[in-house]
């Protein structure tokens, strides 16, 4: 397969850039794409003429706006259906709600509503990403998959619940309750793999947050089928 080497390399260095929250500096970068680091710079600049990624003031390089403007866009139908019900769920439970899909062997937070209510919220904004294997989200969507040996313990009790339970997985002091959401194909065949759910650093009712969360789930899958 022919590709473009510089694009190639842009979109590799995106993605390296993702993975860094704290930031990464051009020489790091210029290093992991195997580039000198001139051309490292060009790269970024590139890029920072699209808003892709920007610089921190000690000379980081993260992900801009414009990555969230791109990432926004990602299953445009799945977000204008969850939405509205994700401002419902945090709502309801007083925690923050989330909807996340599948991306390789990592979850990935679209969509995000915060509550009107409570005092300590979880920093989750759309964009952030995890192993699939930890944290509520992860486990809701290996869950709604058929049942394989190689399945955790966790896995399968939320597979048997419904919902999966965590606690201090991905943040100190964070309790996540997530259900996964079943996807419809597209016109050409295509599909989705993704969960709805809600964190919250304390006084999560986890009983309430489930129900809550596993209606909403169904609530999106029946809103998907139409």
């Amino acid at each position: 397969m022919s590709t473009l080497q510089t694009l190639d390399r842009g979109l590799r260095a995106l993605d390296i850039v993702s993975q860094r929250p704290g930031g990464i500096s051009i020489a790091e970068l210029s290093a992991e794409l195997e580039v000198a680091r001139a051309i490292g710079y060009r790269i970024v600049a590139t890029l920072e003429a699209h808003s892709l990624v920007a610089r921190t003031q000690d000379g980081r390089i993260r992900l801009a706006v414009g990555a969230a403007l791109l990432g926004s866009r990602f299953r445009p139908r799945l977000r204008e259906v969850a939405q509205p019900l994700l401002r419902d769920l945090a709502q309801q439970t007083s925690a923050t709600a989330f909807l996340s899909t599948l991306e390789g062997d990592e979850c990935v937070v679209i969509a995000v509503a915060e509550p009107d209510t409570g005092i300590l919220r979880v920093g989750y904004r759309v964009g952030t990403r995890h192993p699939v294997s930890k944290g509520a989200a992860g486990l809701a969507i290996l869950a709604g998959r058929p049942a394989s040996d190689s399945d955790t313990d966790a896995v399968r009790r939320a597979r048997e619940d419904g919902f999966s339970i965590t606690a201090g997985e991905l943040e100190h002091g964070a309790v996540g309750v997530a259900a996964s959401v079943r996807s419809p194909l597209d016109h050409e065949g295509v599909g989705f793999e993704a969960s709805v759910g809600v964190v919250a650093i304390e006084g999560l009712d986890t009983d309430v947050a489930a129900a809550a969360v596993v209606a909403t789930a169904a609530r999106i899958n029946s809103l998907l089928d139409t």
